[in-house]
């Protein structure tokens, strides 16, 4: 038995789950019903939608714990866990030394965070790498513990100082870990957070436009990138599961809800403005290097990297992927069995709002293995209504 104050179902819905990670749920389907939120709308009555400082980890881990006990009643396959959205990018530059910048979404109660470009061209990766020589992220990356028990400074860094302002951010991000482990007391937990590594990584150095461009004129320094970029993603991602425990042996998932063992979140975003040619020459290594380093990944894919769906399918330690939607691009789940077509028996996941995805429902029309985000739930009687025609829909 699974003990989550906020999900008292947890057992069954993992057991749900790990039938559909495991690819044993073909014929069924699975639901998160996204219901009205007074937290949410708390946050957004506090918090304009404008830049910001890094927030108080304290007053974030209470925001996730009123918005899980809102939804404790709701008897569907989600499971509380809280997105570290302060360093869902922010996070990696800023361990390089850049400035990490902030904003506040609050129709999802998110903090974001982004850096600007940290160096004018790769020809100054030599130089970056000897700044960062001792950063505690690379000596943590190579097994060295005491990197993890530095206290945070006590005041920021001076701009130019890379090696004091990435010990900052380091100790922030294991200082946030430590907070939201202590404050969920078995009522939730910890979810994965985004990878930024291999283009995405360069993306961070250097800008979009300069890293495709790098593509083809200096090759050998976006190899140089990537292997930074991983060691980078390694000590991260390690990070994270030395300090969030796993949940009946798997990793709490914001796009996936649970998976077993422990699964790691990729982006392959920039491939999704370039041919698949161009994904399987530099993208498919450093996901799949990443992916098998743990015990597999999830993609996201948005509606103009479609095109890239039967590629990802064959990646090595995928577990499944999520569908997202994008202003000039049918929605996904309008078009879900043509997509899930190119994926084979690849776990999928889908936004779908409330009313199309009960009509579709009632009318047997839903393909399985999927896992539906459903928005716009009127309430939570009209949620746990539904998910009994959930739980016994065959396909």
């Amino acid at each position: 038995m699974v003990d989550l104050q906020y999900k008292p179902a947890a057992s069954e819905v993992i057991e749900r789950l790990r039938a559909l990670y495991c690819r044993q749920a073909a014929d069924r389907i699975f639901a998160v019903m996204l219901t009205p939120s007074a937290a949410v709308a708390r946050f957004a009555a506090e918090h304009p939608f404008s830049e910001c400082d890094y927030p108080d980890p304290l007053r974030r881990a209470r925001f996730w714990d009123e918005f899980f006990q809102q939804r404790a009643a709701i008897e569907d396959d989600s499971l509380p866990a809280a997105y570290l959205s302060e360093f869902d990018q922010g996070l990696y530059g800023g361990l390089l030394g850049g400035q990490v910048r902030f904003m506040v979404h609050h129709d999802i109660g998110w903090i974001s965070s982004m850096v600007p470009p940290l160096l004018d061209d790769l020809a100054q990766l030599d130089w970056l790498e000897a700044q960062l020589a001792e950063a505690p992220y690379l000596r943590y990356a190579a097994g060295d513990a005491s990197a993890a028990a530095e206290s945070i400074p006590a005041k920021p860094a001076p701009a130019s100082d890379r090696r004091q302002s990435g010990r900052l951010w380091w100790q922030r991000y294991l200082h946030q870990l430590e907070v939201f482990v202590t404050e969920s007391r078995g009522r939730w937990g910890t979810s994965h957070f985004i990878l930024i590594d291999g283009l995405n990584f360069v993306f961070e150095l250097v800008g979009a436009t300069k890293a495709y461009m790098c593509l083809h004129d200096c090759p050998q320094r976006v190899r140089q990138a990537f292997e930074l970029g991983f060691k980078l993603n390694v000590a991260v991602q390690q990070a994270f599961f030395d300090r969030v425990p796993l949940l009946c042996g798997g990793t709490l998932s914001n796009f996936c809800q649970w998976l077993p063992g422990r699964i790691v979140s990729e982006s392959v975003d920039p491939y999704h403005m370039t041919s698949v040619a161009y994904f399987e020459q530099w993208g498919r290594e450093p996901a799949e290097r990443i992916m098998t380093h743990f015990d597999g990944g999830v993609v996201h894919i948005h509606g103009n990297g479609r095109h890239l769906l039967p590629a990802v399918a064959t990646l090595a330690g995928l577990k499944a992927v999520l569908l997202l939607d994008d202003r000039g691009w049918p929605r996904a789940f309008d078009v879900l069995e043509q997509l899930k077509s190119q994926l084979g028996d690849v776990p999928v996941g889908v936004n779908a709002d409330y009313e199309p995805f009960v009509d579709r429902l009632r009318r047997g029309r839903l393909p399985g293995g999927v896992l539906y985000r459903v928005y716009n739930v009127p309430d939570i009687a009209t949620a746990n209504r539904t998910m009994e025609l959930v739980r016994g829909y065959r396909a």
